[in-house]
């Protein structure tokens, strides 16, 4: 996966608007004001926090050790840095994105939730 095709599968979720509140080279997407991903899109390896469910979370370090790594300056228990080299599939890469948009989503205001579904 490409750094191209990291963030335009980011900005396909729906309500989900790109920012750089940090510097302009790390890229904050956001549902509703609320983060499921950050991405140092010029770096390499390509590297992405993404949200996880804690038993998850420690999982998926266990079976992708070094590919999956707790979150780098984030909380360690809810977040994870995935390396978007090739070596894990895009499939998985684009579950785990997936995964951390549901994950925020279903933290929101039940409001906003309901703002989400409608075209």
């Amino acid at each position: 996966m490409t750094p191209h095709e990291l963030r335009a599968f980011c900005l396909s979720f729906n309500s989900v608007v790109e920012d750089f509140p940090f510097s302009p080279e790390i890229s904050v997407l956001k549902v509703l004001g609320k983060m499921f991903a950050l991405s140092w899109l010029d770096n390499r390896p390509l590297t992405v926090n993404l949200k996880c469910d804690p038993e998850d979370a420690i999982r998926l370090r266990a079976e992708h050790p070094g590919m999956i790594i707790p979150g780098y300056h984030m909380n360690k228990r809810h977040w994870n840095t995935v390396t978007v080299d090739g070596e894990l599939s895009d499939q998985l890469v684009r579950e785990l994105i997936e995964d951390s948009y549901d994950l925020v989503v279903a933290g929101l205001p039940r409001a906003e939730r309901l703002r989400l579904d409608r075209p």
